[in-house]
């Protein structure tokens, strides 16, 4: 018989304390409380060094949200005034997906995807402005791509810098998330290097997308989004997580299935009116660790809107939202 996971074993000990009512809340916490344009999809957020917060996203010319708290939201309008015209060789709307912020070497990189529905055509692009905030990026063009005839799909791209090299994570339903590595000084992927394999699930469509690696104590912590996206209070996204010693893995979740096999610990999935939790992000702000996330409000005709909790660590090493 296999072996529940930790959030599983924790989350059935409450249950056994609580209404079968409240026990779900537990579980799977609701998002704190934002205000104003919350509105969003495929976040991802970073405090910024001029004070302030500033979250993109799918949706426009990569959507802007900025917020001095964490609490108020105002939309920013667009991080790009129009599409660069190479997005159209992978589009016909110019339209990017899932963009990642990050910060390094004195300026703000931001990556993200040009593809389109059920086409592994696709091309991960990156960005850098001197600030972070909307209107002042320059794109720098292709990072990495994607052919009818690759078993990956270059598309939600998420960045992590560790022992003096830059990685790349993406990928999604074409066999899983992959890795890359990137060369430090262009932010583009080095000639030659090797694609690694982080996780999958062992039947089509896999449905394993949208990565986030993080490193917490001396693990390195693989987010993603399991199942279906994108239909509303219809979709199925749930945030599932393993982690690994190496960056390149193998990622095992907390039973030690890999994630390789379709192992993963599930952090949060949708309940009450917050379906289809997902395409999220870690960042960190306040001295804690956040997830940032979308879910389909059920009480708004599945709008997607922006949920944020706290990530909280166990004794032994594992994510919990809260």
């Amino acid at each position: 018989m296999k072996r529940p996971g930790l959030a599983a074993l924790l989350a059935a000990a409450v249950a056994a304390l609580l209404p079968t009512t409240a026990a779900a809340d537990v579980t799977y916490p609701d998002p704190l409380p934002v205000t104003g344009r919350q509105i969003i999809h495929d976040p991802t957020v970073i405090r910024l060094k001029s004070g302030g917060y500033v979250a993109y996203s799918t949706g426009g010319v990569i959507g802007a949200r900025l917020s001095k708290d964490l609490k108020h939201w105002q939309d920013a309008g667009n991080a790009f005034a129009e599409p660069p015209s190479w997005w159209y060789e992978y589009n016909d709307t110019g339209d990017p997906w899932a963009p990642d912020i990050s910060y390094r070497s004195g300026k703000y990189w931001l990556y993200y995807a040009v593809s389109s529905w059920g086409s592994n055509h696709s091309a991960i692009g990156v960005a850098t402005s001197p600030s972070g905030r909307p209107g002042t990026w320059t794109d720098h063009g292709k990072v990495f791509a994607s052919e009818r005839t690759d078993s990956w799909n270059a598309i939600d791209p998420a960045l992590i810098r560790t022992d003096g090299k830059l990685w790349m994570a993406f990928g999604s339903y074409w066999t899983g998330i992959r890795m890359v590595e990137l060369d430090r000084s262009t932010g583009k992927a080095r000639e030659g290097a090797p694609v690694h394999h982080l996780a999958t699930r062992p039947d089509a469509p896999y449905a394993v997308e949208g990565p986030d690696i993080v490193k917490h104590g001396r693990h390195y912590y693989l987010f993603a989004s399991y199942d279906q996206c994108c239909s509303g209070v219809n979709s199925t996204y749930k945030i599932r997580v393993g982690r690994s010693a190496s960056v390149t893995g193998p990622y095992v979740d907390s039973t030690g299935k890999p994630l390789l096999e379709g192992g993963g610990d599930l952090l949060l999935a949708g309940h009450g009116r917050y379906a289809g939790t997902g395409g999220q992000s870690v960042f960190r702000a306040k001295g804690h660790d956040w997830l940032a996330y979308h879910y389909y409000d059920a009480e708004d005709e599945g709008t997607p809107k922006l949920g944020l909790n706290k990530l909280h660590w166990t004794a032994d090493g594992w994510p919990i939202a809260r």
